[in-house]
């Protein structure tokens, strides 16, 4: 946290447009103006006249105070923002990761996020993390060394992936990889093609999908463990 909160700091305060630099943190933090100010205790005009350049640029000080709320915010809502920023995985692609310091059982997760088991692979294993990423982007930016990233401390987890259409392009990228996951979801997908399934059988990788909304989703594995 002290690591994150200095890089945020620093780079408002050597911004030649440290307002303009507040805002695209606060809406990295998915933070509006009046609930940053709600929380700082101050008037939403006054986030709003810092980020749009009406008011003098704040010291060092207030800048502390701001990206102090807004990592407080994010811790309460379980951290996933911070997370991300101390994965080492490209960040545009990372939507939360997360390790657990003990088993989860599968059929719980699945249960919880209103899954469905849409290959013939058994789900009944154990669990130790999950990674959430988005998955064109994902296709788009990664080498193969944050490939590896996704992977946290353990490959005993859960990989999520948003915006897949066919379903076919993250089940060929798993199936190359070297580490495999014990459970691929996609969340809100389009058709799951026949390739995809097969893949998943070949690999023994349960595929399920769900309708759940990811921030739904990243909310309820955060608070898992």
């Amino acid at each position: 946290m002290i690591e994150i909160c200095e890089k945020i700091a620093g780079q408002i305060a050597m911004s030649d447009e440290p307002g303009e630099t507040i805002r695209r943190w606060r809406e990295e933090f998915r933070i509006s103006e009046s609930e940053l100010a709600k929380y700082m205790r101050i008037s939403p005009s006054v986030i709003s006249d810092y980020e749009k350049g009406r008011r003098k640029s704040p010291g060092i000080a207030s800048i502390r105070k701001i990206v102090n709320a807004m990592i407080e915010i994010d811790s309460q809502r379980g951290g996933s923002v911070q997370r991300r920023f101390s994965s080492g995985v490209p960040t545009d692609a990372l939507i939360d990761i997360k390790d657990y310091n003990r088993d989860i059982g599968l059929p719980r997760i699945v249960s919880l996020i209103h899954g469905t088991n849409v290959s013939s692979v058994d789900v009944n294993r154990q669990i130790r993390g999950y990674t959430i990423i988005d998955g064109i982007k994902a296709a788009l930016s990664f080498s193969y060394s944050e490939y590896n990233k996704l992977y946290g401390w353990s490959s005993q987890r859960i990989i999520f992936l948003t915006e897949v259409k066919l379903g076919r392009s993250p089940m060929i990228a798993i199936r190359a990889h070297p580490l495999k996951p014990a459970a691929v979801v996609y969340i809100q997908p389009g058709n799951i093609d026949a390739l995809a399934l097969k893949l998943a059988e070949l690999e023994n990788i349960p595929l399920i999908s769900t309708d759940m909304p990811v921030g739904e989703i990243s909310r309820i594995m955060s608070s898992l463990g």
